[in-house]
């Protein structure tokens, strides 16, 4: 297959215009993602900045506080799991009971 020089050029012309508009593409693309990531970090610059403001003026009796709000919390969550587990626990009882009464009821009269 023998293709002519006009050929060849137009084929040159329609892939470098691809990369070009790829490229142009690309570049749009990035501007946009660049713009997005910048509004994020400001919003968790700002977040930083009022976090290390805190910290700065933390002293004993603040961090007393921290720390008890923090147990305060821990405890909520360890409550709610264990009330998740005991729920649990209530479901799959009946189940365990009715195998419990089957393998002794394959056993025969004892």
């Amino acid at each position: 297959m023998k293709l002519s020089p006009k050929v060849l050029k137009i084929l040159l012309v329609v892939v470098v215009l691809g990369f070009g508009i790829g490229f142009y593409l690309q570049d749009v693309k990035h501007e946009e993602s660049t713009a997005h990531a910048w509004k994020a970090n400001r919003y968790n610059l700002e977040r930083f900045n009022k976090i290390m403001e805190y910290n700065n003026k933390m002293n004993s009796s603040n961090w007393r506080v921290l720390k008890d709000s923090i147990d305060q919390e821990l405890d909520t969550l360890m409550i709610l799991r264990f009330r998740k587990e005991v729920d649990s626990l209530e479901n799959t009882e009946p189940q365990a009971y009715g195998e419990h009464q089957e393998q002794h009821a394959s056993f025969g009269p004892q």
